[in-house]
């Protein structure tokens, strides 16, 4: 069986004052995955998001959450997601215990059920030792994970979460993606809205990448990088103690070697695989000056930027 589908859009379309910002998005977010919507500023994310939560409607097109409609079924929706905006709100008078009871409240949750979640999520969340400290008193990155706890209160099925990382420092980052990493392991789907490519590819399992309102590519890391790559997951830089044409011609002949690309005494070898012993090899054989080798795979950030350098025009 394939997996089930939860989030779905089908030629999603939004205007503001006859400029379109999402333009026909047709997007699919599977049961139990992180999935990373990335692109420039401008590129349609909030805006779809806002759709996907019902809080703003769309002029074309449809989407759904577990088949229900955020327009036309706003309540069903409501009760099955959660969303955590870039700028996340507490009551700062209050402490992280009592800002979650008061949304437990809000959601109908009994007392004797708040009290277990809140206990959970305050241990999920790292912050038991403040769980009675006035949220005021909170560095940024607590009071993001409060809001990771705050979101997760009701169990919702789906998450927003929009720029969850801004402002924090290299340890607070870690702490909440190692939180929403854990998250499909609970029964939860996670959306995440960011810009930090590094960030994104390290918890994500599939990403969507916007521009100019479209959804220009979409897959996993290893798919993208064969639509946008051409196959090649190695970039294997060829470094030489002078420029050399017949070197250029001689790696390209190497099985697996994708491209390769001359830039004064270094050449730029995209591959399938890990063939330094087989370009060490055709450089010897050819009496070629080779100084050194160094490897590295491709990753969210060199695909981004090669899709928008190269390819957006297509």
């Amino acid at each position: 069986m394939g997996k089930k589908i939860i989030v779905e859009t089908k030629d999603l379309t939004k205007r503001y004052d006859g400029t379109t910002v999402v333009d026909g998005l047709n997007l699919r977010i599977f049961e139990n995955e992180v999935f990373g919507l990335l692109g420039p500023n401008g590129a349609g994310k909030t805006t779809t998001i806002l759709m996907l939560l019902g809080l703003t409607e769309p002029a074309g097109g449809s989407a759904s959450i577990f088949g229900f409609s955020p327009t036309r079924e706003p309540l069903q929706v409501k009760r099955l997601i959660g969303y955590l905006p870039e700028n996340v709100g507490f009551y700062n008078d209050l402490t992280a215990r009592q800002n979650l009871q008061f949304i437990a409240e809000l959601n109908g949750i009994s007392w004797a059920e708040a009290e277990k979640r809140i206990k959970e999520l305050l241990a999920v969340a790292d912050i038991e030792d403040a769980a009675d400290v006035a949220v005021g008193k909170f560095s940024r990155g607590m009071k993001q994970r409060l809001g990771i706890a705050d979101v997760l209160i009701k169990k919702p099925k789906v998450v927003f979460l929009d720029e969850p990382t801004a402002g924090l420092d290299p340890k607070g980052i870690n702490q909440l993606l190692d939180l929403i990493s854990g998250l499909p392991e609970k029964g939860t789907t996670v959306v995440l809205s960011s810009h930090q490519l590094q960030q994104v590819q390290k918890i994500c399992h599939r990403v969507g990448i916007m521009s100019k309102g479209k959804l220009v590519l979409e897959g996993s890391l290893d798919e993208l990088t064969k639509k946008v790559a051409r196959g090649a997951h190695y970039s294997i830089e060829v470094e030489m103690t002078a420029p050399s044409p017949k070197a250029a011609k001689v790696i390209s002949k190497v099985g697996g070697v994708v491209k390769v690309e001359a830039r004064g005494n270094l050449l730029l070898v995209s591959t399938k695989t890990d063939l330094r012993p087989e370009i060490a090899k055709v450089m010897v054989q050819n009496d070629l000056p080779l100084v050194n080798m160094t490897i590295q795979g491709f990753t969210l950030d060199d695909i981004y930027m090669k899709y928008f350098k190269e390819g957006q025009a297509r």
